[in-house]
């Protein structure tokens, strides 16, 4: 059976027609250079480009395989657009990346914290529900808005032929106020908030939305951390995923309800649940010690070229190292407190020199994730039998891949499956579509 799937990213669009035993047939990636400009703490883009650019990827698939028995949508979590009754966009895409949830609301709280405070949420700037409140508050709702909703829900609907977005929970609880044992918007805590019900989205009843004018059944769209870790798994529930890319994460399914301090629940496709924790640095960590290398070099030679090679030259003609100094890799904080920054201690006069730094960033990053993943551990959580990479972090790194490994003390499998995303929105409607 053949299904495609499609993944609205904040930077590419991406496209994969998938076979249930074949895997990957065919791929395209193009990029989402939909951006508009604003305030400076604003993270906008085109919603009716991105559907432009995502309309021509599926019809280009689908030329080359027109026996595609269903379509399957995910795409970046957290952020909305707000449509009018006809199903029209009537403002810019707010991304998962807007910064007007850590405005200030008062001297002492963000407008995410007071919604959080509110509320009793844990909810961070970008999350849907906390742009909807700031954007009440200031005037910025449009006047002939009738909903809003996530971009690959937008896409979703006018694939199947509709005029009104339906949500899979799992991209609902993304937006934040979500009761996920209920399976519902918290009426009451939206009302604590001010927020009223009339623009809160509908939540599907049946995955499958429609046939719309593609003349294939088109399935609501899920969470991409969620179709991520169907994609890159292959559907396994008993294994950890780790992503390693621009940030990071790691991923845990469990079949019952937990809570933990360090880790978010959310919903999965189907049943159970997902316990994620996130790193917002994570792979850029890595970046910015080659930054830092490279203009170290530019000081000294005025070249400005990648030095990525040289760290990994240098990696392989060394063996592991264990006095490294300790780094702690908050660089840009944590979406409880972004006001958070990150620390290297531990430093000597035998330990300060490249090769120990890079092992103290690498061994950071890993030992980020693992506290946070200890949590899920701590509470009673069943050990995963395996380790699942992603990410091109992990992918162009094998020494990071051996700390990960050390670190969480377990084997450590790369994905095979470049656009995990996408593949897991394919799984997910073939699933339903058998």
């Amino acid at each position: 059976m053949k299904t495609l799937g499609l993944d609205i990213g904040t930077t590419t669009i991406s496209a994969v027609v998938h076979d249930n035993e074949l895997g990957v047939l065919s791929a395209k990636t193009v990029k989402n250079d939909s951006f508009l400009t604003g305030e400076s703490w604003e993270k906008i883009q085109d919603p009716n480009l991105i559907y432009d650019k995502a309309l021509a990827s599926v019809k280009e698939l689908l030329a080359e395989h027109p026996d595609v028995t269903a379509i399957g949508m995910t795409g970046q979590m957290h952020g909305i657009v707000y449509l009018n009754a006809a199903g029209d966009p009537v403002s810019p895409l707010y991304i998962w990346q807007d910064g007007r949830g850590d405005l200030p609301y008062d001297e002492t709280s963000s407008w995410a914290a007071h919604l959080s405070q509110l509320t009793g949420y844990a909810v961070a700037t970008g999350y849907g529900m906390v742009t909807h409140y700031y954007n009440l508050n200031h005037g910025l709702v449009p006047a002939d808005a009738a909903t809003f909703c996530t971009i690959h829900d937008y896409i979703a609907m006018k694939l199947a032929g509709l005029t009104t977005p339906l949500m899979e929970p799992t991209d609902a609880a993304s937006l934040g106020l979500y009761d996920g044992p209920k399976g519902c918007f918290d009426a009451k805590a939206l009302e604590t908030a001010g927020i009223g019900m009339d623009l809160v989205p509908q939540l599907m009843t049946d995955p499958c939305l429609g046939t719309g004018p593609l003349g294939i059944p088109v399935y609501a769209g899920i969470g991409d951390n969620q179709a991520s870790f169907l994609g890159a798994t292959g559907g396994r529930t008993d294994v950890l995923l780790v992503n390693v890319g621009t940030g990071s994460q790691i991923s845990v399914y469990s079949p019952s309800h937990m809570q933990t301090q360090t880790l978010e629940t959310r919903p999965f496709p189907d049943g159970g649940w997902l316990l994620v924790g996130a790193s917002l640095c994570g792979g850029r960590s890595y970046a910015m010690l080659e930054n830092f290398f490279r203009q170290t070099v530019k000081m000294a030679t005025g070249s400005d070229d990648s030095v990525y090679e040289a760290m990994t030259r240098m990696l392989e003609e060394n063996e592991p190292i264990s006095n490294y100094p300790t780094a702690v890799t908050l660089f840009q904080g944590t979406r409880k407190d972004p006001s958070l920054r990150g620390s290297v201690s531990g430093i000597g006069t035998e330990n300060f020199t490249p090769l120990h730094f890079t092992y103290s960033i690498m061994h950071g990053m890993a030992d980020e994730l693992y506290d946070m993943y200890r949590g899920y551990l701590d509470m009673g959580g069943k050990a995963p039998v395996a380790m699942i990479g992603s990410g091109n972090g992990l992918r162009r790194n094998k020494h990071l891949c051996r700390i990960f490994e050390d670190t969480f003390g377990c084997p450590l499998i790369l994905s095979q499956n470049d656009e995990e995303a996408a593949c897991g929105a394919a799984i997910y409607a073939a699933k339903h579509c058998n």
